[in-house]
């Protein structure tokens, strides 16, 4: 029984006798010998390189205090049985270690890839974590050497990482390669603190790490990221751009989005790299919501529920509603209506949510459970041909123009994701989500907070906050913004409401002025 520590973790008693060599260790040794096979016919753990750990499921103890187990390194991984593996203590101790093996094998040594692990299992509650070497990973790092990020947008895969959309932007960090892999400890920590969101890190000319709640959704996602890798390969051979949403040629003589352009007064606009847009006001009329969606979702609430309760999607609707209103009804929120149980009956229940539905969408509540709900409701609607985006003419063509520069636009608004991708999604001038490289929503924060801007920035991945230009029609939006450190202009269209003197923001009428 091996009493050493990775990493300079501290020593910690062993586990029992009894439990390190019980079922659920060993079933998750067999797992990992089983998974190494794969990934070595996958092509991602040849000449010993790569590695997986995975945590002991075990529902009796909390994740974060999981046995560990790990593959070592220096062995064949198609050939690696059961007592080739390592056992780690939650913080990193090594609580058994195999036994040495006769010549030609060399003594038994913990994967290199050990620290890096701990990162992921204790900075993301990890359940299981996938280190590979496979081609493709190690290929799409040097595309572009300068890169600190690997970006690829609208492709079906994009949807097996966990967070992602088919319309979204995956961005995956790349670090630089070291000598030896535990020397990229610290890089690595720096990527998942500077991407909060991202579940892979890449290692130049090297590979990648992957990390998942679990060792399904560890594998699955794995096998999503070689397959996104491999496809940007092959369609930059055949020149074609897999960072844009229209997926056109590569364009080497782009204008540089960097560069700053000649203003209409004569002065040079800041550069941009990024162009964020709100929805109300500066793409879509404020009377389009307030006139046509609005209403639809409040006409429709309640045949949408009945016609959908027993469904997973509406069941979950349902558990946001209930929550939100009983926070409500503790802060006595005008409207609020308490929601009965499911043994009153489904027509109690949805009449008790119809009610409260009604008086959140009278009050203009920015929240994320009327959000979702209204986004389903109007998911029917547009698919039906009931319901159709609406959007300022000079829109489609400031999109086009925008993505032909280089220049990456995002949506910002407090509609629900899914109803922003159904109005760009369904206009009088086709589908607009094509120039759309991702959206968000109030899940990253309030429009009105700065912290929000700050994780879209992290998000985006800029140098500099300024790189990005977000467009409103809200001055408290347009401030909180500001703060962050984006440059800012107001959008001022038939129906926005009224500025505050000497507001001190650019305001436009057109984005034919951007």
């Amino acid at each position: 029984m091996a009493a050493d520590a990775v990493n300079g973790a501290p020593k910690m008693a062993t586990t029992s006798q009894a439990y390190l060599e019980g079922d659920k260790v060993k079933e998750t040794k067999s797992l990992i010998t089983e998974l190494c096979r794969h990934f070595y016919n996958q092509g991602w753990v040849s000449g010993t390189g790569g590695s997986i750990t995975i945590k002991v499921h075990d529902d009796s103890i909390p994740k974060s205090q999981q046995l560990i187990v790990m593959s070592p390194s220096g062995v064949q991984k198609e050939r690696m049985v059961e007592e080739d593996m390592y056992i780690l203590s939650s913080d990193g101790s090594i609580l058994s270690a195999p036994l040495a093996k006769p010549t030609p094998h060399k003594p038994p040594k913990c994967s290199d890839c050990a620290p890096l692990f701990m990162k992921a299992y204790q900075m993301r509650n990890a359940g299981a974590v996938i280190h590979s070497h496979g081609m493709e990973s190690c290929l799409v790092t040097m595309l572009n050497p300068l890169a600190k990020e690997f970006r690829i947008t609208h492709m079906e895969m994009i949807k097996g990482i966990q967070g992602h959309g088919y319309y979204d932007e995956l961005v995956v960090p790349i670090i630089e390669n070291t000598a030896h892999e535990r020397e990229l400890t610290e890089s690595l920590t720096e990527a998942i603190k500077a991407y909060p969101k991202t579940t892979a890190v890449l290692v130049r000319n090297h590979g990648i790490y992957v990390w998942g709640d679990s060792w399904i959704s560890a594998k699955t996602q794995s096998e999503c990221y070689h397959y996104l890798f491999d496809a940007a390969i092959k369609l930059h051979q055949l020149g074609i751009d897999w960072t844009t949403p229209a997926h056109g040629p590569i364009q080497n003589a782009k204008i540089p989005a960097k560069v700053g352009a000649l203003a209409p007064n004569g002065s040079i606009e800041p550069s941009r790299r990024c162009i964020i847009l709100d929805i109300e006001g500066t793409t879509t009329p404020i009377s389009f919501v307030t006139d046509v969606l609005f209403p639809y979702a409040r006409n429709n609430v309640g045949r949408h529920l009945d016609a959908t309760y027993d469904s997973a999607e509406t069941q979950q609707d349902i558990k946001l509603l209930r929550a939100q209103v009983q926070q409500d009804l503790e802060n006595g929120v005008a409207g609020a209506v308490c929601i009965p149980s499911d043994d009153a009956g489904k027509m109690e229940v949805i009449a008790a949510l119809v009610a409260n539905v009604e008086a959140m969408i009278k009050a203009d509540r920015k929240i994320t459970a009327l959000k979702e709900l209204q986004g389903h409701i109007w998911q029917t609607g547009f698919q039906n041909n009931g319901l159709r985006g609406l959007v300022f003419d000079d829109v489609p063509a400031a999109l086009e123009k925008w993505t032909a520069l280089g220049i990456k636009v995002y949506i910002y608004s407090s509609g629900s994701r899914l109803a922003q991708r159904l109005l760009f999604g369904h206009t009088k001038h086709g589908d607009l989500r094509n120039y759309l490289y991702g959206f968000f929503d109030t899940t990253v924060g309030n429009k009105r907070e700065t912290k929000s801007y700050a994780e879209i920035t992290a998000s985006l991945g800029v140098d500099n906050p300024s790189e990005i230009l977000f467009v409103t029609d809200v001055y408290q939006e347009a401030t909180a913004a500001k703060a962050a450190g984006l440059e800012v202009i107001i959008s001022l269209r038939p129906g926005n409401g009224p500025l505050p003197d000497n507001h001190g923001f650019r305001t436009i009428r057109s984005f034919s002025e951007i």
